[in-house]
């Protein structure tokens, strides 16, 4: 089931992130549903983002929605689950967003994951959406939480790569 971002919690996520960093030029949309967080980033000057999706219904909404816009130029919908993702994607991004079903019992392995794979630098800002009532680690594998907000049901953990040393 897709649960979308609410745009108050979008508009949050974003105010957070100006906060944080100005370097947007690379986007990644995990969990994608209909590409709302990658579509944002893509109005407020992201340069590219490649979005993820493994419901072929999501993967058409998104291709959609980006033509619907005008940035169907400016990013490429994978249709298959983040895990197989993670095993072909190679680019560093500046920002990416994981926003899986709350249901979703793999969160926390799906961040290590992220934390331990290629797509991460050390500019990269990690948004995660999941439900309130399931609080996230404060570090994951060189990931380390920078702010937590709750919105009702919906918290937003943001992180940070910390630099190689």
């Amino acid at each position: 089931m897709v649960r979308p971002t609410t745009d108050r919690v979008r508009e949050a996520v974003f105010s957070i992130l100006v906060s944080l960093t100005n370097h947007w030029s690379r986007g990644l949309d995990l969990y994608a549903g209909s590409g709302a967080l990658g579509i944002e980033a893509l109005s407020r000057d992201v340069g590219w983002v490649d979005f993820v999706d493994q419901e072929p219904r999501c993967c058409a909404i998104i291709k959609q929605n980006l033509e619907r816009v005008g940035f169907s130029q400016k990013g490429h919908v994978y249709c298959c689950g983040v895990a197989k993702a993670f095993t072909f994607l190679s680019t560093r991004y500046d920002v990416i967003f994981m926003d899986p079903p709350y249901s979703d019992p793999s969160i926390n392995n799906m961040v290590t994951q992220l934390a331990n794979s290629r797509l991460l630098d050390g500019k990269s800002v990690v948004v995660v959406s999941h439900a309130s009532r399931s609080p996230l680690h404060h570090a994951y594998d060189g990931l380390s939480m920078v702010k937590e907000k709750r919105y009702g049901d919906t918290c937003i953990s943001i992180y940070h790569k910390e630099a190689e040393r």
